[in-house]
Formats: C-alpha cells, sequence, structure tokens
C-alpha cells in the first residue's frame, strides 16, 4: 500500500471478499455463526488488503477494551521486568494485550504516565511501584479497577496489594548467617523505602534475638568503604545481609577487588535473587522473591476486580532462600 493511500477498511474487505460488512466483523472478532472456510477466506483477505482492526476503538465503543495497563518504576531493573513478565503471562492466557508505562523511577513521571494510561481507557491497572502517594493510587481507582505490586508506606483505600513477605525473607537471611556460625552480621543499605525499610527492621529484629548488636550501612554514606575496611581487621565484621541484589553484587565486586576472600572472609547475602545473582562469580546466596508469581497474582487481581469484585486485598507471597557460593562458616 502506497504511502498516500488511505488505510482499508471493513467495507473494503466485505466487498473484496464478497461478503457483508456485518459476516467480515464476526469473523474477525472470532464470534459464532461463520464457518471455518469463511472466516479463513475473509482473513486472508484482510491481510492482502493489510486490513488491521482498532481493537481499542472497537473495544471503548463496547466498554471494555480487553488492554490493561502497566505502571512500571524502574524496567532496567530485574525485579521489576520479571514481575511485568508474570503480569504478560497471566493477561495473555485470558485474552488481554498490555500496555506498559515507564516512570523511570520519578514519581512526576509516574504519575503522568499513570494519568496517560488511563486516558488509554483500558480495563485496568497494575502499578508496580512504591513512589506513587497512596492519594494518587486511590485517586486513579476511582476511574479504573487498580491493583498496585509492592509495599505501599499508607495502604490506598480502594487499591488491592500484592508483595512479598519481605520480614519473613530478611529473617531467612539471618537465620542462614547465624546457622553458619557467624555473629558479627552487618546490613547494608541502599533505599529507604517501605520494602527496604521492613527488610532492614526484620535485620535488627534478628540480631536482638540473637543477643547480638545491629549495624546498618549505607552505600550512599560510604558505608561499602567502611564495611570493607572493617572486614580486614580482628574484630571487624564476618557476614553482610545486603538490602538487594544490586548492592550485594557491588559488595562482592568491590570486595574481590580489594582482595577480600569472599565468603572465607566475607559471607554475603542478597535480597530477590535477580538474574544478576546467578551470573557473579561466586554466585550470590539470595532470598529469592517468587517474582513472577506476583505478577500473575497481581494480574488474577486485577481480572477479578474487572469482573466487578470490589473487595480491596492483600496478598502477602512468601520468599525462600537460595544457598549459592558467597556463604560458608567463618574462618
Amino acid at each position: 500500500m502506497s504511502a498516500d493511500r488511505a488505510a482499508p477498511t471493513i467495507v473494503d474487505v466485505a466487498r473484496a471478499a464478497g461478503v457483508s460488512k456485518s459476516l467480515v466483523s464476526l469473523a474477525i472478532r472470532g464470534d459464532v455463526g461463520v464457518s471455518d472456510a469463511t472466516r479463513t477466506r475473509i482473513l486472508a483477505v484482510a491481510d492482502d488488503l493489510g486490513y488491521r482492526s482498532n481493537v481499542l476503538a472497537r473495544g471503548l465503543a463496547r466498554g471494555r477494551t480487553q488492554v490493561i495497563g502497566v505502571l512500571v518504576s524502574d524496567l532496567s531493573n530485574p525485579y521489576h521486568a520479571d514481575v511485568v513478565a508474570g503480569i504478560e503471562s497471566r493477561a495473555l492466557d485470558a485474552g488481554l494485550g498490555t500496555v506498559i508505562g515507564h516512570g523511570r523511577s520519578r514519581p512526576e513521571v509516574l504519575a503522568a504516565r499513570l494519568d496517560q494510561i488511563l486516558d488509554l481507557g483500558v480495563d485496568g491497572v497494575i502499578v508496580v511501584s512504591a513512589m506513587l502517594a497512596a492519594e494518587a493510587l486511590d485517586a486513579a481507582a476511582t476511574r479504573r479497577p487498580l491493583v498496585m505490586v509492592g509495599r505501599p508506606f499508607t495502604q490506598p483505600r480502594r487499591v488491592s496489594v500484592v508483595r512479598n513477605h519481605d520480614e519473613r525473607g530478611a529473617a531467612l537471611a539471618l537465620d542462614h548467617l547465624l546457622s553458619l556460625g557467624h555473629r558479627r552480621i552487618v546490613h547494608l543499605a541502599s533505599s529507604r523505602r517501605a520494602a527496604a525499610s521492613a527488610r532492614r527492621h526484620a535485620y535488627g529484629e534478628a540480631m536482638t534475638r540473637a543477643d547480638l548488636p545491629a549495624t546498618t550501612l549505607w552505600v550512599d554514606e560510604g558505608g561499602t568503604a567502611a564495611l570493607l575496611a572493617a572486614s580486614g581487621t580482628p574484630e571487624g565484621p564476618t557476614a553482610c545481609f545486603a538490602g538487594n541484589d544490586r548492592t550485594a553484587a557491588a559488595l562482592l565486586h568491590d570486595a574481590l577487588d580489594a582482595g577480600l576472600d569472599v565468603p572465607a572472609r566475607l559471607s554475603i547475602v542478597g535480597y530477590d535473587d535477580a538474574q544478576i545473582a546467578r551470573q557473579v562469580r561466586p554466585g550470590l546466596t539470595t532470598v529469592a522473591q517468587p517474582r513472577e508469581a506476583i505478577g500473575r497474582e497481581a494480574a488474577r487481581l486485577l481480572l477479578s476486580r474487572i469482573d466487578g469484585d470490589r473487595d480491596t486485598v492483600e496478598v502477602t507471597l512468601e520468599p525462600s532462600l537460595t544457598v549459592r557460593g558467597t556463604t560458608a562458616a567463618p574462618c
């Protein structure tokens, strides 16, 4: 089709196939009332003409688009990418398309993208971010069904939430290190968001139960360098629980560059079980979040709300510990 030629319409398809416009519409929608042979012929004619059905416009006319929106803080974050994969898998099973908005880890961009997604008339939205205020999420939920993935500081009123059990995961990490015989365990933190705060709090509680001192070091305050310097002393830390795999992998890299033996001199546990945990050497011991399962559960909840269920629920999925090569008994 030349650039200046108008796009073919359903009328063009009907004329070329020698059938009525309504029969073409039935065939393209996959509705009953059209024989397999006729449907195949109509679809072949539509393909030859370059006809593309406007699914969004047709859905808006019926009040449903069969498309859901997904708003993500940071697509470069492996955790977010895996959650989105789970959402798309469940949506595909239900015959739904997805529209993805990327907030670039900036609250103002996230808010703008959320409005844009809602303006498309999607059937519902899943927000994979804890950066939006509860008020913004609640307002959006008055326009379309909305489900949030993550841990908000404040629970929105009309929004269902799916999250990982951050406290349980931190407890698993500390139980593992304590069972190996570590007693000087520090926490290396890089985020002050709700999920990270929950992990940090659980670390402190686990150390208190073990009657051990708790020490949190912050990456943005030179915590990594301080940790590595202290690890080379007789009374320095022998293990570190990092707030996420990115922080843990960076610590592993810096430790090896500094000539520190991991795990003989310093054991490291991360959180997420992101792809990087399997790529570094030695492989990273980490708390595994069921990321794709979280995405699928979020999509299931959203589909239920789209179908009329107005109950607001919070679903918490359990993490597990994956032991690899960065942890061992202290020397």
